[in-house]
């Protein structure tokens, strides 16, 4: 499975953004497969920020998204699904990588154990400004 995340750019604090995950190669449907978005912020480690799984009605957010992101599918395409962000801080600043597992249901494991998640985007670059 190939992950492509196109979308991203430059934005000011509190504005919205949405950007998207693009999914091909072996039969895909999101309804099927479990779906997240990690960010990796300038000179940090990678942190997770939220997994779904929509046959089984799971959602696993951060805390620190909580309530400001929204994981979602897009209705026109089985392969592609996108990440609402409302109220953006300059702390969200980062490059955002969706990835893609056909098993690990969204929970702490998905935070902890992201070595256990099969694809991966290449990733995209988000700015907010203050």
């Amino acid at each position: 499975v190939q992950l492509v995340e196109p979308g991203g750019g430059l934005v000011q604090a509190v504005d919205p953004l949405r950007i998207y995950c693009a999914a091909s190669g072996r039969t895909f449907n999101t309804y099927h497969t479990i779906m997240g978005w990690f960010r990796r912020p300038p000179g940090k480690e990678r942190e997770f920020d939220v997994a779904i799984s929509w046959s089984r009605n799971i959602t696993y957010y951060a805390d620190a998204v909580k309530l400001r992101f929204t994981i979602s599918r897009d209705s026109a395409s089985e392969s592609v699904f996108l990440l609402q962000m409302n109220s953006l801080k300059p702390e969200d600043t980062a490059l955002y990588y969706c990835a893609a597992d056909p098993a690990l249901l969204p929970s702490p494991r998905w935070a902890t154990r992201p070595e256990l998640i099969s694809d991966w985007g290449q990733g995209t670059q988000v700015t907010v400004s203050s």
